[in-house]
């Protein structure tokens, strides 16, 4: 991880130009790429002209007006910014620091600290949108890291944040300690009536997104179970649909990842112990599935794992998984759960999805297109097409052949600044 760390921080010294201050709103550029993934197609030869904030048009035959400045993007392929579709920029690799001890005895000053140095990772990497789905333990600070990359005094990608997340009481963790003392939770406990006011709570305190645990290990070492009934979860549900708000859903038993879509959740994470008829039932209700392959790879080399088959029995399940809501044609939500692993490695997950059978242009939709459509952002990102943000970014080669090209970012725009050059 020292390695790892070495080169972000070789990659934010290369991409100094993210100081830079952005362009004004007066600004047009006409970018010249060989290549423009544009949310579902290829397109060779495409041009791509921005004002200001936003994309005016695209197309072979776009042309620079006068005035207009062009930007050389040659060999390159220009895509969408990327979506990052699970994350916790409050976490960091637990093979650097177990969970328990992140939340018990790092301090939420230390985690905010670390999270403005991963949001600007994200970004770079080519993830200008994140939805972060829990701060673990650091309370409601995402708030006031999403507030200051909005406000620009830091750098990082758009985030749709999730605030504390919510489990059924004594369902969480860290636990082992003397009964009856009280120990900082992970998440906000709440049941029965007390999960919507509890859903209101996140809401009313800036989150975006409202994140429940359907199923969880109720003591370590056991198997997880479902913890919070049907009932609380269609309560839930309601009341962040009354507010607008969309619905994320931990869930890695059947019965757990059934209930979720019972109650008419946008998505679920994980869904490792998902079924044939689950995954049938999820696409019939329009449910996505966030399948964090990466995640289960990780703790697997974390836990002595070298990669090499036979696969550990998490990363088969994970795989499993994932392959049968393919076949189910379940949407699929690109995010790995970063955190778990380094922020900044984000295209991992992409790299596991490919290999699992994704094709790659699928895996593209994915984390563009598909996750703007299902977080109901598409209308601000996740395309090249006028009217939308100018969120872009530029890779060596083609990932339309092999996602692994996400990982060579050549230039960065979010919001029409140009942050990585």
């Amino acid at each position: 991880m020292k390695k790892l760390a070495t080169s972000l921080a070789l990659i934010a010294a290369f991409f100094c130009v993210a100081a830079t201050a952005a362009e004004s709103n007066d600004t047009t550029l006409l970018l010249r790429p060989a290549r423009v993934f544009d949310g579902t197609t290829m397109h060779e030869g495409w041009r791509v002209l921005v004002k200001g904030d936003r994309i005016v048009a695209a197309g072979a035959d776009v042309t620079a007006p006068a005035g207009a400045r062009e930007v050389e993007l040659a060999n390159q392929t220009l895509l969408p910014g990327l979506i990052e579709g699970h994350s916790h920029l409050f976490l960091h690799p637990y093979n650097e620091r177990s969970w328990d001890d992140q939340v018990l005895h790092e301090s939420i000053a230390l985690r905010t600290a670390r999270a403005v140095t991963f949001a600007r990772a994200t970004l770079l990497a080519g993830f200008t949108t994140a939805r972060d789905l829990g701060t673990e333990g650091a309370g409601f600070a995402d708030i006031g890291l999403k507030q200051a990359i909005d406000e620009g005094i830091v750098a990082g990608p758009r985030m749709l944040v999730a605030t504390r997340a919510i489990v059924a009481t004594g369902a969480y963790g860290p636990k082992g300690f003397e009964p009856g003392v009280e120990v900082p939770q992970g998440a906000e406990e709440a049941s029965g009536e007390g999960v919507v006011l509890a859903v209101r709570r996140q809401i009313a305190a800036g989150a975006d997104v409202v994140k429940l645990y359907a199923d969880y290990r109720w003591r370590p070492g056991e198997e997880g179970r479902p913890t919070l009934s049907a009932a609380e979860l269609r309560a839930a549900t309601e009341a962040a649909h009354d507010a607008g708000r969309t619905v994320a859903i931990h869930a890695s038993t059947a019965e757990g990842m059934r209930r979720a879509i019972a109650a008419g959740v946008e998505t679920i994470e994980h869904g490792y112990g998902g079924t044939k008829e689950v995954f049938a039932l999820m696409k019939e209700r329009g449910v996505a599935l966030c399948p964090t392959l990466a995640a289960s790879d990780a703790v697997a080399r974390y836990q002595g794992w070298d990669g090499r088959e036979p696969a550990p029995k998490a990363v088969e399940a994970a795989r499993s998984s994932f392959k049968a809501a393919r076949a189910a044609q379940v949407s699929i939500c690109a995010g790995g759960d970063v955190g778990v692993f380094a922020h900044g490695d984000n295209v991992r997950e992409l790299e596991l999805m490919q290999a699992a059978g994704m094709p790659a242009r699928d895996v593209l939709i994915a984390v563009t297109s598909g996750n703007a459509k299902i977080f109901r952002i598409d209308s601000k990102v996740g395309s090249v097409r006028p009217g939308l943000l100018a969120d872009l970014v530029a890779v060596e080669g083609n990932p339309n052949e092999d996602v692994r090209v996400l990982r060579q970012v050549r230039w960065v725009m979010k919001g029409g600044a140009i942050v990585a050059n």
